[in-house]
């Protein structure tokens, strides 16, 4: 008789526990739904303005494009074999921009990587007017490509230019002879970029742990032995940050070649992105133009997994591993 009115109240404490159950799979739809919701808009924009022009770019790739004609002829894959084999009129001049943009690139990057951690090593110490020297360091990043490339073309003019000036009246071809051009876009390219990389190092080496330098000094280490054993290892993950961006931003100048030297002398610094508009935009070929983008999109890739290979987390050997 008990055991007969004790059931219906089992019954009832197990209702809402199988009540429960059944809401789970409701939530974790809800909560699924509201994800996708905050994330529409990116994907939205990434959709637009991402992968529709990839998709459109892969498209004219294949045909002899020409946006002002009416009709164009498909050649499938003509274009990249005639770049890539040499028997297409733009194959030279492209693979010259790739040198180009290679050469630029092996000269800005050590740069943008060394000058920058040095004035973020020098910002982080405790001085007089120590703001003052941040912000003056970070305002040339805030202006325009156009800008600083007027600006510096006018300051390197060979007749009027202020540096000639102040260099004793001396008649050096900043930007019409070689190496002084390439040595102008990337003094100019440094000094305009070098403070967000300074920024960044900065907040890096500000979430170190005094403590850490703290404990080197009482074992002795000097101040490179400090830089080397703390600093660094401190500034692994924004190393590679600051690389990959670097690297992408070198390997996609224009601005500076365009304003500052047009490609010259000759086509001496005239780099890939500048030979892609050229080829595109002034000699009506958009098909080997986006060939060339497709191109330069592999190599670009190829580069950011070798930066990726190279910063890497590699597990550390044991003392019974290394006997």
């Amino acid at each position: 008789m008990s055991d007969l009115a004790s059931r219906p109240a089992a019954v009832r404490a197990e209702r809402p526990v199988a009540t429960d159950r059944s809401a789970a799979p409701s939530r974790d739809r809800t909560q699924t739904r509201d994800a996708y919701l905050f994330l529409a808009p990116y994907l939205l924009l990434f959709t637009v303005f991402v992968l529709v022009p990839i998709g459109l770019g892969i498209w004219i790739s294949l045909y002899d494009y020409d946006y002002s004609l009416p009709e164009q002829t498909f050649v499938g894959l003509d274009n990249y074999t005639g770049l890539l084999t040499g028997s297409s009129p733009y194959a030279g001049e492209f693979w010259s921009s790739m040198g180009a943009t290679w050469l630029f690139t092996m000269l800005t990057v050590p740069l943008l990587l060394v000058i920058p951690l040095l004035v973020a090593l020098l910002m982080n110490q405790r001085f007089r007017g120590r703001t003052v020297f941040r912000a003056l360091y970070f305002a040339p990043y805030v202006l325009g490509v156009a800008v600083v490339a007027v600006l510096w073309r006018y300051l390197l003019d060979t007749n009027i230019g202020l540096v000639n000036h102040y260099l004793g009246g001396a008649q050096i071809p900043w930007l019409t002879a070689l190496p002084w051009a390439w040595v102008a876009l990337v003094g100019v390219t440094v000094w305009w970029t070098l403070g967000f990389n300074a920024v960044i190092y900065l907040a890096a080496l500000q979430d170190i742990s005094p403590e850490l330098y703290e404990a080197a000094r009482v074992d002795g280490a000097n101040a490179w032995q400090r830089f080397r054993y703390v600093t660094l290892p401190g500034l692994r993950p924004v190393l590679l940050f600051i690389t990959s961006v670097t690297i992408i931003a070198s390997v996609n100048m224009f601005g500076q070649s365009f304003l500052m030297t047009q490609g010259g002398p000759g086509t001496a610094t005239r780099t890939a992105i500048f030979q892609i508009a050229d080829t595109g935009l002034t000699n009506f070929s958009s098909g080997a133009a986006s060939a060339m983008s497709m191109i330069f999109s592999v190599f670009l890739m190829v580069a950011s997994l070798l930066v990726f290979a190279a910063f890497r987390e590699r597990p550390a050997k044991t003392e019974g591993a290394a006997r």
